[in-house]
């Protein structure tokens, strides 16, 4: 059996964070117990696939299908890694 990758990770929101679109700024922002994050680009687009069904492979074919010549492939896993690892993803 071959471990799993990253690739293979179905990310979702880890509880108590929430994603909202605030339209007064017009921004997606991720809401945390005691902070707000502001999602810059296309971040609250990723971020709104992170449903724990799609896999991060899902998550970027998806995106690459919409967003065509952009370098998903790349930066979408790496960057949600970094949500990973603050935390805000499981």
């Amino acid at each position: 059996m071959r471990a799993a990758t990253v690739a293979d990770w179905r990310p979702a929101l880890a509880p108590a964070i929430v994603l909202r679109h605030d339209r007064a700024r017009d921004a997606d922002l991720l809401l945390l117990p005691e902070r707000v994050v502001v999602l810059k680009g296309g971040a609250g687009t990723i971020v709104g696939l992170c449903d724990g069904t799609r896999s991060v492979r899902d998550i970027v074919d998806e995106l690459a299908e919409r967003f065509p010549g952009s370098s998903v492939t790349t930066d979408v896993p790496a960057f949600l890694e970094r949500l990973r690892m603050e935390g805000w993803l499981r």
